[in-house]
């Protein structure tokens, strides 16, 4: 199964961005987005190092709320 994480752009250098989220920071493609328009600020969804989609901040913080769910149910599960 494959997650998108909601990221943050910090910076953007052509096709790659510099994202942030949950004090982790990585390098993304952009490739999937070039005909978005596309600043720091500005949330993406990452799936395995590729921003597939752009989303508002609260899509992004819906996406996390989320995602804590999931993660504190499976450390329920051990």
């Amino acid at each position: 199964m494959c997650l998108t994480v909601p990221m943050q752009i910090q910076s953007i250098d052509r096709l790659v961005a510099r994202c942030a989220a949950r004090g982790v920071e990585r390098e993304v493609s952009l490739l999937f987005l070039q005909g978005e328009e596309l600043a720091p600020g500005d949330y993406v969804l990452v799936q395995l190092g590729q921003a597939v989609e752009k989303v508002s901040p609260e899509d992004a913080e819906a996406s996390w709320e989320l995602l804590d769910e999931i993660l504190a149910a499976e450390d329920n599960n051990e």
